[in-house]
């Protein structure tokens, strides 16, 4: 059984060695990752330009691309054989709430799920230099098990979010909907030794809106979050009222 692991900190990142390493029981484990840093590159696919692939290890290979090229072109093009799944991460940093629209991290999971292999996303709510992902690693374990088990439901992906804390303290998992971040409009100008102006986008992060059942909620709880997401995104609730909108456009 082939197992695709991939991420968005980059191929030689703690986070994706400790994954593929407690996966390894599991499969045989084939690690496709960016060859650098591409955090929040999102569900980015390279399409004027050709990818690179530079093998660093047995079933180790290195992309000069994003996270969504490196499953993309691992499934259509360099696996011997199609994988039962795709396992992303494990992030260095929560992808919470809003945040997974930007994540690379649960963009190589979609892109999985996308081409008909289930995925799992995995993230560390890190809070110091050099974190500790044994805890992330050990469930993600479990949880790849149960799902090469169980299977999913079609086009749905698992993004899971796991405390900066020791297994023991550790209160358990919950499943989750997706919550809802507060953000500051922070765009910071400044000028260039050349004079030229140039801006950082970097909103602060005000926290959360507080509400049960959420990624969030239960991150602060200390548990585990594991949400389920969904590939079609129709809000089937409105059709009603954009019906009712669409009388004043024909």
């Amino acid at each position: 059984m082939l197992i695709l692991v991939s991420n968005d900190d980059g191929i030689h990142a703690a986070g994706v060695r400790a994954l593929a390493a407690a996966l390894e029981p599991l499969g045989e484990i084939w690690l496709v990752a960016p060859d650098r840093q591409q955090s929040a590159a999102s569900h980015s696919l390279s399409l004027h330009r050709p990818l690179r692939v530079e093998e660093v290890g047995e079933r180790c290979l290195a992309v000069d691309g994003t996270p969504t090229d490196c499953v993309n072109l691992a499934i259509n093009g360099i696996l011997p054989e199609r994988p039962a799944l795709v396992v992303s991460g494990i992030n260095h940093g929560a992808n919470l709430g809003d945040d997974i629209t930007y994540s690379g991290t649960v963009s190589a999971a979609m892109e999985g799920t996308l081409l008909g292999t289930p995925g799992i996303a995995v993230s560390l709510v890190v809070t110091r230099e050099k974190p500790n992902f044994s805890a992330a690693a050990s469930f993600a374990a479990a949880l790849a098990r149960a799902v090469l088990e169980g299977g999913l439901p079609p086009d749905t992906l698992l993004n899971v979010n796991v405390p900066a804390l020791p297994a023991a303290e550790l209160r358990g998992h919950v499943i989750t909907r997706q919550g809802k971040r507060r953000y500051a409009d922070a765009i910071v100008e400044n000028v260039d030794p050349r004079g030229r102006k140039y801006y950082w986008i970097g909103g602060s992060d005000l926290g959360f809106v507080g509400e049960e059942g959420t990624d969030f909620a239960a991150i602060q709880a200390g548990y585990i979050s594991v949400t389920p997401l969904h590939l079609d995104l129709t809000n089937y609730a409105t059709l009603p009222r954009i019906e009712q909108l669409a009388v004043k456009w024909r």
